[in-house]
């Protein structure tokens, strides 16, 4: 599991920005579609899915980009200038600060578990977070890609799996964009592998897909994908700084590596671990002359494993 680490509440009642919003569109007479195609047309990028949950209250505008849309918003359905923005409390605390607090006491999930159960059954595999599994994740390697806006531009990740019994097919794959309001990613398989069934989740930015490995792998043999998640943009996904993994069960070796935009190094980096119980361990980490830095966990899990950084 990868992605942003922030928890948000859903089914709260509408607020003051939603209902306004809300009434200004039935006024307006414009479906959410040509609202959509009149904010691009003034160059502001926002999705129908996002504009839908920004009137339901599900969600509300949080990202300077999202912000500044909500500016042209207000052209495009003939209201006072500050009518809606002016409704919106100021943005919750971002990044590693505020995140570090939040951290030694919760697990960094994007979700609640009963969102990733439906789509698990959706793609056949009800049982997958209890079952024992025949397939052992001996490495993996991620490459997170940020881009000059801090957002999130790609990840490739390199999987090595070792079979305990014969016959195994395929890998689950279980992803959490950490900005759900900029809609899924793009999941290519890059390597020995191809996607099978797969279901998004937009409310919560949750994608589980089956990865099918090109032939199947008896017991004692190993076999190796590559596959990319890959936003489009800019503006690019917001990944609250940071990139980690969730791990349900042990892996021998896991490197990640978070390269960013060599205009817009962070000021400073960390690596952070949690295992069960145990404390969050957090280490500083220096950039190297990529404009990256990397970290290692060897023999780790269950628990999460991640970077963190700030500007």
């Amino acid at each position: 599991m990868a992605g942003s680490a922030i928890t948000e509440e859903d089914d709260q009642p509408p607020t003051a920005f939603a209902s306004t919003l809300r009434s200004a569109i039935a006024t307006s007479g414009l479906s959410l579609d040509r609202i959509q195609a009149r904010l691009l047309a003034r160059g502001a990028s926002v999705s129908v899915t996002a504009l839908s949950y920004w009137q339901s209250g599900k969600r509300q505008p949080e990202r300077q980009s999202s912000l500044s849309a909500v500016r042209v918003l207000e052209e495009v359905l003939a209201v006072p200038a500050g009518s809606l923005l002016g409704l919106l409390p100021p943005p919750r605390p971002r990044g590693a600060s505020s995140r570090r607090s939040r951290a030694t006491t919760e697990q960094p999930l994007t979700f609640p578990l009963e969102a990733l159960q439906v789509l698990l059954e959706k793609v056949g595999a009800p049982n997958a977070l209890e079952q024992h599994h025949q397939l052992k994740l001996v490495g993996l390697h991620d490459l997170c890609e940020i881009a000059a806006d801090g957002g999130q531009r790609a990840v490739t990740a390199r999987a090595v799996f070792q079979a305990g019994a014969d016959g195994q097919d395929r890998w689950l794959l279980v992803y959490a964009q950490g900005d759900p309001d900029a809609g899924p990613p793009v999941l290519n398989t890059l390597r020995n592998c191809h996607v099978g069934r797969a279901e998004v989740d937009d409310e919560h930015g949750l994608t589980v897909a089956e990865l099918l490995f090109d032939r199947p792998i008896d017991r004692g043999e190993t076999h190796l994908i590559e596959y990319s998640l890959t936003n489009p943009g800019p503006p690019y996904p917001e990944c609250r700084n940071t990139h980690y993994r969730e791990f349900r069960r042990p892996v021998r070796e896991y490197l990640l590596e978070v390269r960013f935009d060599p205009d817009t190094i962070p000021a400073k980096c960390w690596r952070y671990s949690r295992q069960g119980t145990s404390p969050l361990d957090r280490r500083e980490l220096k950039p190297d002359q990529g404009s990256g830095v990397h970290a290692v966990a060897l023999d780790f899990g269950p628990g999460v494993f991640g970077i963190d950084w700030e500007y």
